[in-house]
C-alpha cells in the first residue's frame, strides 16, 4: 500500500528528502571548502539510504557509536569505519571478528587501562589493531588533555606493542551549549588547536600520527579554517533539530525530521489537545530546556510541516502528548485542533527521537512516501 501523510499510521518519523539532500550537500561543501575529508557520524540516522547519499556526495568513511552499527554498515559494503567510543575490553573479540572479515575498523582509547587491554589482546591474537587516542579539548566528556603526559604513555604503549597508532581524535561537545557564531568559531579553533597540539607532541616523540580528526556539527559549520586537520566528523546535520536551531547553525527550513501525530482528545479547560505521540515517540530528551528557548518536547507544526507559532508539545506521558500554547491556556484549542487533526512535531534531539522508531517515512517533494529501515542495537 502506498501511503501519504493522511494515511500513515501515527506516530511516525517523517524525513523530508529535499531537506536531507540539502543538508548533506551543505556539510559536504563545508568540508570541501575547509580542505578536509568528511567522515560523517551515522549514529543520528543509522540508515543505509542516508549513508549512501552522504557517500555519493563525497563523504569518505563513516563514524559509528556502536559495534552493531559497524556490523550492519559493513554488511552494506562499507569497510572504512571508525568506532568513536572508548573500546571496552569485552568488545575486543567483536572488533577483531569484524577486522578479520575485511572491515578496516578503527578503534579508540583514552586510558592506560584501555591501551593495555588492546595491546595485550592484540598480541595474544597476533593482530595489530588500528587505534586512535581521544583528546579532550573542551572538558566536555572524555579524552586526554593535549599536554597531559598520559598522552605519550598511552600512545607509546600501543605503538610499542605493535598496534597501528593512527592518530588523535576530539569532539567539542560543549558547542551544543553555545548560540553565538563568534563563540562557536572560537571553540572550533580551540578544538582544532588542541587536537593538532596533541598530534605534534606524538610526532615529536617519534610516534606516528597520520590522522587528526575533529568535529561536531556546530564547530564544523562555524570553523574558519582547519590547518593540520585531516578529517571532519559531524552527524546530526543530516536532520538537524531544535537544539541545533537554538545553537544557531540551522534554519527552520533545514529541520528534516518530524514526528507525525494525531489529535485523539482534549482537556479544553486546561487548554490541552491530546495527541498520540508521547515520550515513546519523541523521547524524554529536553535538551532545549537548558537553552535560550525551551520547546518543551517539541515544536508543533501543521501536517504540511509549517510551525504553528506558540504551540508546543508541553508534556509527554508514555503514549500521550500534550499540545498547548506556551503563553497560556487556549480556550478554543478543541476548535483549533479537532480530534483527528494530523500534526507534525519537530524534536529537540534528532538522535534520540529517531531511536524511538524502527523506520523512517521518507517524504519526497511530490508527497510520495518510502519506508527506510533504521538499524538498532549494540
Amino acid at each position: 500500500m502506498t501511503h501519504t501523510l493522511a494515511t500513515l499510521d501515527t506516530p511516525a518519523a517523517i524525513v523530508s528528502l529535499p531537506r536531507v539532500q540539502h543538508n548533506i550537500a551543505r556539510m559536504q561543501a563545508r568540508a570541501d571548502a575547509l580542505g578536509v575529508r568528511l567522515r560523517p557520524h551515522v549514529k543520528t540516522t543509522k540508515c543505509a539510504q542516508v549513508v549512501a547519499a552522504q557517500r555519493a556526495a563525497g563523504a569518505q568513511g563513516i563514524t559509528v557509536s556502536t559495534l552493531k552499527e559497524a556490523e550492519q554498515f559493513f554488511a552494506q559494503g562499507i569497510t572504512d569505519i571508525l568506532y568513536a567510543v572508548a573500546m571496552a575490553q569485552h568488545r575486543l573479540p567483536q572488533a577483531l571478528a569484524l577486522r578479520q572479515r575485511g572491515c578496516a575498523l578503527q578503534i579508540l582509547t583514552d586510558s592506560m587501562e584501555g591501551a593495555r587491554a588492546i595491546a595485550e589482546f592484540g598480541r595474544a591474537q597476533g593482530h595489530a589493531f588500528d587505534v586512535l587516542v581521544e583528546i579532550d579539548t573542551d572538558g566536555h566528556r572524555s579524552g586526554i588533555a593535549p599536554d597531559d603526559a598520559l598522552l605519550l604513555e598511552v600512545a607509546g604503549t600501543l605503538h610499542g606493542a605493535g598496534m597501528r597508532l593512527l592518530g588523535v581524535l576530539t569532539h567539542a561537545g560543549s558547542s551544543y551549549a553555545l548560540d553565538d557564531p563568534v563563540a562557536l568559531a572560537a571553540l572550533a579553533e580551540q578544538e582544532r588547536a588542541g587536537c593538532v597540539r596533541a598530534a605534534e607532541r606524538l610526532r615529536a616523540a617519534g610516534l606516528p600520527c597520520p590522522v587528526v580528526s575533529v568535529g561536531s556539527t556546530p564547530t564544523a559549520l562555524e570553523a574558519a579554517a582547519l590547518p593540520s586537520v585531516t578529517e571532519l566528523r559531524a552527524g546530526v546535520y543530516v536532520f538537524f533539530d531544535l537544539v541545533m536551531r537554538n545553537v544557531g547553525v540551522c534554519r527552520d527550513d533545514e529541520l528534516a525530521l518530524s514526528v507525525l501525530t494525531t489529535v485523539i482528545g482534549h482537556q479544553a479547560d486546561k487548554g490541552w489537545a491530546i495527541v498520540d505521540a508521547g515520550w515513546m515517540a519523541m523521547s524524554r530528551d529536553r535538551g532545549t530546556a537548558r537553552q535560550s528557548r525551551d520547546y518543551g518536547y517539541g515544536q508543533v507544526c501543521t501536517v504540511d510541516g509549517a510551525p504553528i507559532a506558540g504551540y508546543l508539545l508541553s508534556g509527554a506521558n508514555q503514549e500521550h502528548g500534550i499540545v498547548s500554547h506556551a503563553e497560556g491556556s487556549d480556550p478554543a484549542i478543541a476548535t483549533r485542533f479537532p480530534v483527528g487533526t494530523r500534526l507534525r512535531i519537530w524534536p529537540n534531539h534528532a538522535c534520540a527521537t529517531g531511536a524511538q522508531f524502527p523506520a523512517y517515512q521518507a517524504l519526497a517533494q511530490d508527497g510520495s512516501i518510502t519506508t527506510w529501515e533504521r538499524f538498532h542495537g549494540w
